[in-house]
């Protein structure tokens, strides 16, 4: 006997409603994607007028200044072959990048490196026309430029959003002329907000997986409001073409560097005149620091230096500039870079007082950065100081260590200095991989080690010593003097990594 199948009206009107809901969502699902590129589609076209293609033309190498000779009627073909190599090398350098109108008048941005160099600027419109453009100003620090073009109208322009309100998997989208392809649009997300790059002295850069590649260079990172967020700058990748990871200048920053172009033709950033590295947890461990914030002052540039005049002292640890908490070497690198020269600033520092660190406060009035200084262009060319005499190969963290010796201590002028000179690292321990805050190899042979953990190192054993004490995962904070064959002054390095 098998029961009766059947069902209520209940039943039947629930199944009802159930299906509608189904279709409903169905419906809406396949609406999502049409109204999405719509959105696109209607961005794109709000801001693509005010996108331009730059043409360049660069300066003839200097080989081209050689006379050319026609060649002769030699069988062996050696005086054509030369001619032509001639030949190629008057070409002048062509290239292309991009950019976007911020002002009716004229007024583009556009990165320093596509006109480096160019004798001659062309911009395109995304309407056909064609003008010269001139140079108002450069920054290459930040790799802005500004250009003004002069049109018989007013011009379509872009307006900038605030960068830092900006949200990792916010929609973007970047329009710019790739290849020569002008007015392309590629759009993703924001990866990151705040990512750093080897080249980024100053400042972080926006991230995005919006497709960047040859050409892109100039043009505007946009956000669904149709504002500017940033310049499209660099990309990371192995092979010239798009990994999917994209570097772009902030608004913010770029809004600063443009009103200072547009006013002076130059960028003014306030200077310190300090050599920094980044407070690691390591050295808050061995000072006894609540966090892992600050930068500490590693060699001050020269007597009249803004950290000079308010008597910083190299091991001092900044954790205030002008009442704003200083996270980082790099961090205190860019608040002072974006303050004004001349500007009176407030700084909250430690300085080590026996057992004790004592915080104090001190203003001062920043200089202004001279623009051709770069203090890391030697930082890994290193002299290694000879040695005299044989010492017993001793490997504490897996360094070869030798005392200094009053010949060596008055040859490279080291006055009373105690230490000991790092003769060799072996390769395999791990103090080999430690790194700076720069990401640069933190200890290198020829290093003079001062001190561990506030202790002031007198020879090899106590040393040794020491680092027998040390337990896996405990601190380590070496002061260290660095040597270079440029350098004119001992500059303190403080070198931080934990006991493995």
């Amino acid at each position: 006997m098998f029961a009766a199948c059947s069902w209520s009206a209940r039943q039947r009107v629930r199944l009802l409603i159930s299906v509608i809901a189904l279709v409903v969502a169905a419906g809406n699902a396949s609406a999502q994607p049409d109204r999405f590129a719509k959105s696109f589609a209607e961005l794109a076209k709000k801001t693509e007028p005010a996108v331009v293609s730059i043409d360049t033309k660069g300066k003839m190498p200097q080989a081209a200044n050689r006379q050319v000779v026609p060649p002769s009627n030699g069988t062996d073909g050696t005086d054509m072959l030369d001619f032509l190599q001639r030949q190629i090398q008057q070409r002048p350098v062509n290239a292309i990048g991009s950019g976007f109108i911020v002002d009716k008048a004229g007024y583009i941005i556009t990165n320093a490196h596509v006109v480096e160099d160019a004798t001659r600027i062309t911009v395109k419109l995304v309407s056909g026309e064609e003008f010269i453009a001139k140079v108002v100003g450069t920054d290459d620090q930040t790799d802005v430029a500004v250009l003004k073009i002069n049109a018989p109208r007013d011009l379509p322009f872009l307006k900038f959003g605030d960068s830092e309100k900006c949200e990792v998997g916010d929609w973007v989208i970047a329009i710019g002329s790739p290849y020569n392809l002008a007015q392309t649009v590629t759009a993703g997300i924001i990866s990151h907000n705040l990512r750093e790059t080897p080249t980024s002295r100053f400042y972080k850069f926006i991230q995005t997986d919006a497709a960047i590649n040859r050409g892109n260079s100039g043009g505007p990172l946009i956000n669904m409001d149709g504002e500017v967020i940033g310049v499209n700058s660099q990309i990371a990748t192995s092979t010239g073409d798009s990994n999917g990871i994209g570097f772009a200048l902030p608004s913010r920053i770029t809004e600063n560097i443009y009103g200072q172009l547009l006013k002076n033709g130059k960028v003014r950033r306030g200077y310190l005149g300090a050599y920094l590295d980044s407070v690691k947890a390591e050295f808050a461990s061995v000072y006894g620091l609540k966090d892992a914030r600050g930068a500490i002052i590693t060699r001050i540039g020269d007597s009249r230096s803004s950290a000079a005049i308010a008597g910083l002292k190299a091991g001092d640890v900044i954790l205030e500039f002008d009442g704003q908490p200083v996270q980082s070497a790099q961090d205190l690198i860019s608040k002072v870079a974006f303050t004004m020269p001349d500007q009176t600033v407030a700084i909250k520092y430690l300085r080590e007082n026996g057992a004790t660190l004592e915080t104090k406060t001190v203003s001062t009035k920043l200089s202004e950065r001279p623009t051709n200084r770069r203090p890391d262009d030697d930082a890994d060319e290193r002299r290694v100081l000879p040695m005299d005499g044989k010492k017993p190969e001793i490997k504490p963290f897996g360094l070869t260590l030798s005392d200094i010796t009053p010949a060596l201590a008055e040859r490279y002028k080291l006055g009373d200095q105690k230490g000991l000179i790092v003769k060799e690292i072996n390769p395999e321990s791990y103090i080999s991989d430690v790194r700076d805050s720069g990401g640069a190899i933190a200890l290198g042979e020829g290093d003079l080690i001062l001190r561990i953990n506030r202790i002031t190192v007198t020879d090899v054993k106590a040393f040794t010593d020491m680092v027998a004490k040390l337990k896996v995962g405990d601190a380590v904070v070496l002061h260290v003097i660095p040597y270079s064959p440029r350098a004119q002054n001992l500059e303190l390095k403080i070198v931080q990594f934990t006991v493995r």
